[in-house]
């Protein structure tokens, strides 16, 4: 097994460098996951290990187990022993038990969706900071949504925060990015609902009709939705504001108007 002891060798340097530049990730095919809970759901979701490293120091073994056939074969180039300087470098946070990983990315497309009889899904235009992201997939995971789309993305989907704020719902929930277009077509097609979040011309999220297939569509907290989703949407949602703010940050708004589709749909099951 390799000890690597030094910053300046090139596959320290290579991590830094997925978890830097979003150009990286894509020109490697590699993203990284940092902490054992989540290379374990990983793992666990059908993803494969590129690289991975650890601090056997930190995480309290001598060697990485291989739990049963969730690793691949290790070979030189797949299991890597850090110093614990070296793994103070590289980690971006503390308590993540001494396991870094690199992983291969996976191209998603709308085909590829396997949806449920009536799906939820939800919708994110043009987000930009990868832990509103991150904190949405979470929810989504939490009430089973079908996927979470992202359209016309300002935020690249392997960015380490978005991966990190999901807690492992990154590696649960079908996350597909595209345009806008591509999406409001393929909603159109799967005869699935488009409910846009927005103040203007809106009714309130309860008294709408979540049981059936359902697309929430959520924008960027500064500048809302762009006219071809209000245009293209079927009604349009609010949630009621009774203090001095007028918005709730998107990952919250997401949450409560995916909660409110789980409570409709637990209902009509009783």
């Amino acid at each position: 097994m390799e000890l690597i002891s030094s910053t300046q060798n090139p596959k320290i340097k290579l991590l830094q460098q997925l978890q830097q530049k979003s150009s990286e990730r894509r020109k490697y095919g590699l993203f990284v996951v940092e902490g054992r809970r989540e290379v374990e759901r990983c793992l666990a979701c059908g993803y494969e290990i590129d690289t991975l490293f650890f601090c056997p120091e930190i995480y309290g073994h001598s060697s990485f187990p291989t739990p049963h056939s969730s690793f691949p074969t290790p070979h030189s180039s797949f299991l890597i022993q850090v110093t614990p300087a070296i793994y103070d470098k590289v980690a971006y946070r503390g308590g993540t038990e001494g396991v870094i990983a690199e992983v291969k990315t996976r191209q998603r497309t709308l085909d590829q969706l396997s949806l449920s009889d009536s799906p939820l899904v939800v919708v994110l235009e043009r987000v930009e900071k990868p832990g509103n992201l991150g904190a949405v997939l979470r929810t989504a995971d939490a009430t089973h949504a079908d996927a979470v789309i992202v359209c016309d993305p300002l935020t690249d989907l392997y960015n380490p925060n978005l991966i990190r704020s999901s807690t492992g719902a990154f590696f649960s929930v079908p996350c597909v990015a595209c345009t806008s277009a591509e999406c409001i077509s393929w909603l159109k097609e799967h005869h699935i609902q488009i409910l846009t979040a927005q103040l203007q011309d809106s009714h309130l999220y309860y008294d709408m009709d979540m049981t059936q297939p359902t697309a929430i569509i959520m924008g960027t907290e500064a500048t809302g939705l762009t006219d071809q989703w209000r245009q293209a949407a079927d009604a349009h949602i609010r949630i009621p504001m009774l203090g001095i703010t007028d918005s709730l940050n998107v990952s919250v708004s997401a949450a409560v108007l995916m909660y409110e589709a789980v409570r409709q749909r637990r209902q009509t099951m009783q």
